[in-house]
């Protein structure tokens, strides 16, 4: 039994609970968090690296909270619905393997685009750098290395990339809900290339396995990495 098949048999949602998330996402997250209370952060905490801490835990919040009184709670479904469950041993050489393409194709789409102008500053990679301790550095992987993966790998693959999975052709899958996931990430243009690739690799690390783990895995290592790497630059 393939693996859309496995999940077009416990599907219980609809149109309705992709658009209320997607919503939350773009309207409530991108206008409403990324703007207006990410501004108070900053005013408070006169920090940004601080404040875009504090936001993506604050959007990690929202997002899990909204799946969960969305997607889950209404149907009585678990998280085990949106792949949050272990994952076989034999999957571990390729969470390797995953995360050697994964930084191959980055860097590869940041040395292309780079003849366009792109770079990979922006906001947070200039917050850090301005400030470089061992605590700053902690913080940094906390945030990109720990939460991002969490909860993105849980919202983007474990129910928008299922939703999509169960109603058309993997490819398209695949390749809408890495879009979706780059839009997401919106204002930090500069780095779409890299996440739509991610978005790309996080997908398929789901469909090959069933599980957000191995995902969160390789999503959080790929960005402790480019912590590390954007703090001794």
């Amino acid at each position: 039994m393939t693996r859309a098949v496995m999940w077009k048999k416990t599907d219980q949602w609809t149109w309705r609970e992709l658009l209320v998330l997607l919503t939350l996402e773009f309207v409530f997250v991108i206008f409403v968090i990324k703007y207006p209370i990410q501004s108070g952060y900053e005013e408070w905490l006169d920090n940004t690296l601080y404040s875009g801490t504090l936001t993506g835990l604050t959007i990690a919040i929202t997002l899990l909270t909204g799946l969960y009184l969305v997607g889950l709670r209404p149907k009585k479904l678990s998280w085990r619905e949106v792949g949050v469950k272990g994952f076989s041993v034999r999957d571990w050489w390729r969470i390797v393997l995953w995360l050697l393409l994964l930084i191959i194709l980055s860097v590869m789409a940041v040395y292309l685009t780079s003849f366009l102008g792109n770079t990979v500053d922006n906001s947070k990679t200039e917050s850090l750098q301005q400030n470089v301790t061992l605590f700053t550095i902690v913080i940094g992987i906390v945030s990109a290395g720990f939460v991002s993966p969490l909860y993105e790998e849980i919202f983007y693959r474990g129910f928008i990339y299922r939703w999509l999975r169960t109603r058309i052709r993997m490819k398209w899958a695949i390749v809408i809900s890495a879009l979706i996931f780059t839009l997401a990430h919106f204002p930090t243009i500069n780095a779409m290339p890299v996440n739509f690739i991610s978005g790309v690799v996080f997908a398929w690390t789901y469909e090959r396995t069933g599980s957000v783990v191995p995902g969160m895995i390789v999503h959080g290592a790929f960005n402790t990495i480019a912590v590390v790497l954007t703090a001794m630059s």
